[in-house]
């Protein structure tokens, strides 16, 4: 059509004559031996890199195998490694390793119970036991003193910081210069010469060296504790002279010991500071070795002074100071003692009243005395005849009351004594 493009033509090639010759086809020749010498030489190769590593294996498992701690017969090794020769061959890696770990596993089983059978078939004897080198090699080694123990030894040497003491132990103790006694020693040569035997207290046990530590200073301490307590227990009285004061009271020694006593335990408290230097007498408050507490009083003292002029039976006359629901109370020269209600009358009385009166006087009988705790137990109707004649006739009791005692102090008597008969005949009838 007209005004539309046209599309080119292509070029077709030009076609040959009929009668040109024509060229040899070219053919690519492959050749096949080549590949396959190739391939055969590789795989040779592989092969004979496995056959080695599996022989390698297949030795290295055998040789463990061989190994057994049971000792096996050379038949059985034999029988062994034909068995695991023949069947190596039909076997894969997995059955191999999982062969060898049971191999192991038995082996190491066998290893104990033979181990476990050999411990079991041991005796006392193989050890060679012997008792008496076993305690003296115990005795040997046992460590000597003990903190609190008393040791005794001699002295060994004196050097300027203290004593050695040989005491029985692998090493000598040693005791400091300040714990050689009580008070300041000046010269230690002269106080503890060379062999001298002296007592000691262990204060500190065995150190790396086998030594310990010991002291005079604190076994002459414990035996004045315990000195001050038996005083205490039975109520002495003791003096002391005073070498110190401040705000509360003065201070004192006694026995090596420091001790206390407080200004309302003084009899002039006022004017505590002009007791330095002077001696009282005194009674024990509170006797404490573990907190290392000493209390003294001197008014106690003056109670235990007077303790030791009563005894029981004795007859004492004093002054009603009080009345109190369950009896008087009675001054008996600085100290007091108490006549229960039921110590009164052996006759039936309305009140207290009826029989005394605050400021009277009166006698009685001591019939308990305690002088650790400060008490005095008094009776009046032991002074009795008939039960009542107190409330009755109170004049001539007490103007018989002399001769009453008597007779009083003898019914005392007996009652102490007859337990002890008791006792005597029960001893000798059994």
């Amino acid at each position: 059509m007209a005004g539309s493009d046209s599309q080119p033509k292509k070029a077709t090639p030009p076609r040959p004559a009929a009668n040109a010759p024509r060229k040899p086809l070219q053919v690519m020749h492959i050749s096949r031996k080549t590949d396959e010498e190739i391939f055969d030489k590789e795989s040779s190769k592989r092969d004979i890199s496995d056959k080695s590593k599996d022989k390698r294996f297949d030795e290295k498992v055998l040789d463990e195998k061989e190994i057994s701690p049971l000792n096996k017969a050379p038949e059985q090794k034999k029988l062994i490694r034909n068995e695991s020769t023949d069947n190596f061959t039909g076997t894969t890696m997995d059955d191999l390793l999982r062969s060898e770990i049971n191999t192991e596993y038995k082996n190491i089983k066998a290893f104990d119970d033979q181990n476990v059978f050999e411990q079991k078939s041991r005796t006392v004897d193989d050890f060679d036991f012997d008792e008496d080198a076993f305690l003296e090699a115990l005795e040997e080694n046992q460590p000597i003193g003990t903190t609190g123990e008393i040791a005794k030894g001699s002295v060994i040497t004196v050097e300027s910081d203290g004593i050695y003491v040989d005491i029985g132990g692998k090493a000598p103790g040693f005791m400091p210069k300040n714990e050689c006694g009580l008070g300041v020693i000046t010269n230690l040569k002269e106080r503890f010469p060379k062999g001298l035997q002296v007592e000691v207290l262990v204060t500190r046990e065995q150190n790396a060296d086998g030594m310990v530590t010991i002291s005079c200073r604190a076994l002459e301490l414990r035996k004045s504790w315990d000195k001050v307590k038996n005083l205490a227990k039975e109520g002495k009285v003791i003096r002391v002279k005073i070498n110190g004061f401040n705000r509360g009271g003065v201070t004192c020694d006694f026995e090596g010991l420091r001790g206390f006593i407080p200004r309302s335990q003084l009899e002039d408290g006022e004017n505590h500071q002009s007791l330095v230097s002077k001696s009282v007498n005194t009674a024990f408050l509170e006797v404490n070795p573990e907190r290392r507490k000493l209390v003294l009083s001197e008014k106690k003292a003056a109670i235990a002074s007077r303790f030791s002029e009563l005894e029981i039976g004795q007859l004492i006359e004093g002054e009603i100071l009080t009345i109190k629901p369950y009896g008087f109370f009675v001054d008996l020269k600085g100290v007091s003692g108490l006549l229960h209600h039921s110590m009164v009358t052996n006759g039936s009385m309305r009140s207290l009243r009826e029989v005394f009166q605050p400021g009277e006087s009166i006698k009685a009988l001591i019939t308990d005395l305690d002088p650790s705790r400060g008490r005095i137990g008094l009776n009046t109707a032991l002074l009795e005849g008939p039960p009542g004649e107190l409330i009755t006739d109170k004049t001539k009791v007490m103007e018989e009351a002399n001769e009453r005692a008597i007779k009083a102090r003898n019914s005392l008597n007996k009652e102490k004594v007859d337990p002890q008969k008791e006792k005597e005949e029960i001893n000798l009838s059994s």
